[in-house]
């Protein structure tokens, strides 16, 4: 059996990337280790825990406590590690950037640091297209490679430019057996309500204004979340130590056009549609070259954004006690709810 430490596996890409390897490989046993800070919602692993799935094990801890992080590698000897865990939205970030820093950071430094000192196979570190900053919108031509230099745009982004940075000088002073993906923006099943599909979603059902940033103008490349994982799986088992890839869905869309579609799939009016004042530095417009992982690995996205937005749509749809658990604020008792002691 191969074991696989997943890290930040509450939340939306790290439960995706659970259940598709369960789904996928008979000999891997997955253990989660989340902190279920605001977007860990232990009830999307429901299935697994209540089912006693013997592939399976959740523990809450928090990444930057070094003392559980080791004891933890020690009793577990994993073979991999894949590091989702990440506080993760910039207007929260642009908020409270001293949290981004010590989970982005300073965790990721913890879990080097054992890494290094159990003698793991593999360290991989999930991060974000945003390191590269934005893009000319009227420079369709332009796309972020593996060489495009870092230049951030939140703390949200710098936090996790800088676990990259982090990661490639453990592999050159250490020689610890890293890779890096960098994806474009996911969506699909879990998706935290308050993010722009989901939230969209959410609105349009209860007939609510959909807010929209600036002139919804900033374009975002779509990657449905079972693509990533798929790559993920690619990248740990044949990517090349050192290496960096982007993952893109080659899914281009200006945040108009995503809420135009939702709404059209909902059957709602785009009089929904309200217009805000915009983001405080609001990258313009993202791009991924994936041509690297398409070339190394034989890895392409299978999801057409149409197709995934329905898929997408229609699980937010059949699903409403998930998300609105999470509006409410009662997935924060989950814990207790599910563990069955305080947390």
């Amino acid at each position: 059996m191969e074991k696989i430490l997943v890290t930040g596996g509450a939340g939306f890409i790290g439960s995706n990337f659970i259940y598709y390897m369960l789904r996928n490989h008979s000999d891997v046993e997955i253990v989660c280790l989340d902190n279920l800070t605001y977007a860990g919602n232990l009830a999307t692993l429901e299935p697994l825990i209540i089912g006693n799935d013997p592939n399976f094990k959740f523990i809450k801890g928090d990444i930057t406590d070094r003392s559980m992080v080791y004891r933890l590698f020690d009793e577990e000897q994993f073979d991999i590690v894949v590091n989702f865990a990440a506080e993760s939205h910039v207007d929260r970030s642009i908020d409270t950037p001293e949290v981004f820093l010590r989970t982005n950071v300073i965790g990721t430094s913890v879990l080097l640091d054992a890494f290094n000192k159990f003698g793991i196979a593999r360290f991989h570190q999930v991060s974000t297209d945003e390191v590269y900053g934005d893009l000319p919108i009227d420079r369709p031509d332009l796309f972020f490679t593996e060489e495009t230099p870092i230049h951030t745009s939140s703390p949200y982004s710098s936090s996790k430019a800088s676990a990259d940075l982090l990661v490639m000088a453990y592999n050159r002073t250490y020689g610890t057996p890293t890779t890096i993906s960098r994806c474009s923006n996911n969506y699909g099943p879990y998706h935290f309500p308050e993010k722009l599909i989901p939230l969209m979603i959410a609105n349009a059902l209860a007939d609510k204004k959909v807010p929209v940033y600036g002139t919804g103008e900033n374009i975002r490349d779509w990657l449905y979340v079972e693509d990533h994982c798929r790559a993920i799986d690619m990248i740990i088992h044949n990517g090349t130590i050192g290496e960096i890839y982007n993952i893109g869905g080659h899914n281009e869309r200006t945040n108009l056009e995503v809420v135009k579609r939702v709404l059209q799939v909902l059957g709602k009016s785009e009089d929904l549609i309200e217009f805000v004042t915009d983001r405080p530095g609001h990258d313009r417009r993202y791009a991924i070259d994936a041509s690297k992982i398409e070339r190394e690995l034989g890895w392409t996205p299978t999801m057409s954004f149409d197709e995934g937005i329905v898929k997408t749509v229609d699980w937010f749809v059949s699903n409403q006690d998930w998300w609105k658990n999470i509006i409410s604020g009662e997935y924060l008792n989950n814990y207790r709810r599910i563990i069955g002691y305080p947390d």
